[in-house]
């Protein structure tokens, strides 16, 4: 290991050498459009959107990854350096010394260089009838301005999503109750509306209980991670989509959401093999408790302090070594202001064991971010609804991401849009 290092050092130093010859021989090829990602950037969101474009238009880009908050960097085309000025972003533009300099800090340090060459093709699994306040990933890509298409139970049954590279799953109840809102909403339009239409297309689709739409679709989704696909979730898209997996051989469904008794051994039948994060959870099976199972975790259990008190903390990871969670974790700051959602938070001891934690709440036995591999593609799950509403009630306006520019909960739910494109430099390896 000693000798590769030491190896991977002199590669470096003769790369740097012939760089700083060209460069210095030719200033102005040398020069690059930096856009740093730590507390001088103006607006952290649409700088996201800029990497994007310049993806979109045929430039590669560096991800430095732990150099000033995780800056990219790409070429000082008059374009780019357009889009920044008009979306506000700020940037700089570096000579070739600077360069120099920025590769050789970050050979020597916990940092990496990660090129980015594709613009992942994005898709949301959202329903038709969704509405404004529902979304924060939907939110964040509309203001970040980074286009993306929407599909739902047709469309991923029908095979289509291997046309994209990223897909992010709206926060559905895989589980087929409707997110559990019966106790306080039943008589509200708005759930009565959202029953009819999961019903409506259970039965266009040829299927007799949403519950059982629902199981086929998260088995879809699961294909498609282990095809290659990358996908994130949050709120209760995450730990219903394994409690359906789990429940995949029993009816754990109360009669009040689809007209029949569950089954009485329900717990004891759950298969954990099939769930890609979670394990050894308890099912909530009272129609009326707007809950799922113990894997959540919300204010009114012991761990928790309230808005303005809990913070997570973002972990530390080898860039050089571990470079995937470093992507996913990439920010200005740590330590990460906790926010509230059908899902707000993963009991660690229902965390399987080989699930890579990307944050989690100091001295208590909760954890917020997980990601994880399955077959040949990639999942990652952020508890909670809305990076900037603590609460977030329904019916809520959504949030004004115009107010939020340096928000770093939007910044982990953008970080995960680029990974699809990454890979780590010739050079560095």
């Amino acid at each position: 290991m000693a000798s590769e290092k030491a190896e991977r050092r002199i590669t470096m130093r003769r790369y740097l050498f012939i760089i700083l010859l060209i460069l210095f021989t030719h200033p102005l090829l040398g020069q690059k459009l930096l856009i740093p990602m730590d507390l001088s950037q103006t607006d952290h969101l649409k700088a996201y959107g800029v990497t994007y474009s310049a993806l979109s238009e045929g430039y590669n880009v560096e991800w430095l990854l732990n150099y000033r908050g995780g800056s990219f960097m790409m070429p000082a085309e008059d374009v780019l350096t357009t889009l920044c000025r008009i979306r506000g972003v700020a940037f700089e533009i570096i000579d070739g010394a600077t360069i120099a300099g920025i590769y050789a800090e970050i050979e020597e340090s916990n940092m990496e260089v990660v090129l980015l060459e594709k613009a992942p093709k994005i898709a949301i699994y959202t329903p038709p009838n969704k509405e404004p306040w529902d979304d924060a990933v939907t939110l964040a890509l509309t203001y970040a301005e980074v286009p993306y298409e929407t599909v739902w139970d047709a469309e991923v049954l029908a095979g289509k999503l291997q046309n994209y590279d990223w897909i992010h799953l709206h926060h559905e109840d895989f589980t087929g109750q409707y997110g559990k809102f019966y106790a306080s909403y039943r008589n509200a339009l708005w759930y009565q509306q959202d029953v009819a239409t999961n019903q409506e297309m259970a039965r266009k689709l040829g299927f007799t209980k949403v519950s059982e739409l629902k199981l086929a679709v998260a088995l879809k989704l699961r294909d498609y991670v282990a095809g290659g696909g990358f996908l994130f979730a949050m709120c209760s898209a995450t730990d219903t989509w394994d409690i359906a997996l789990a429940a995949r051989n029993v009816d754990i469904v109360p009669a009040e959401f689809d007209g029949d008794p569950l089954d009485p051994d329900a717990q004891l039948k759950l298969d954990f093999e099939e769930c890609l994060a979670f394990e050894n959870f308890t099912i909530e099976t009272n129609p009326l408790v707007y809950e799922h199972s113990n894997i959540d975790v919300k204010p009114a259990r012991p761990g928790y302090g309230g808005e303005g008190v809990d913070y997570f903390t973002l972990f530390d990871f080898s860039a050089k070594y571990d470079p995937v969670p470093t992507m996913l974790t990439q920010n200005h700051v740590n330590v990460v202001k906790d926010f509230l959602g059908q899902n707000s938070a993963y009991l660690a001891s229902c965390v399987k064991k080989n699930v890579t934690v990307l944050a989690t709440f100091e001295n208590r036995p909760v954890h917020k971010y997980l990601h994880g591999n399955y077959g040949r593609g990639f999942w990652t799950f952020l508890a909670g609804h809305d990076p900037e509403d603590y609460t977030h009630f329904i019916g809520d306006p959504p949030t004004d991401l115009n107010l939020h520019k340096n928000s770093p909960g939007y910044r982990l739910i953008l970080n995960n849009i680029l990974f699809p494109a990454a890979q780590k430099k010739e050079h560095k390896t």
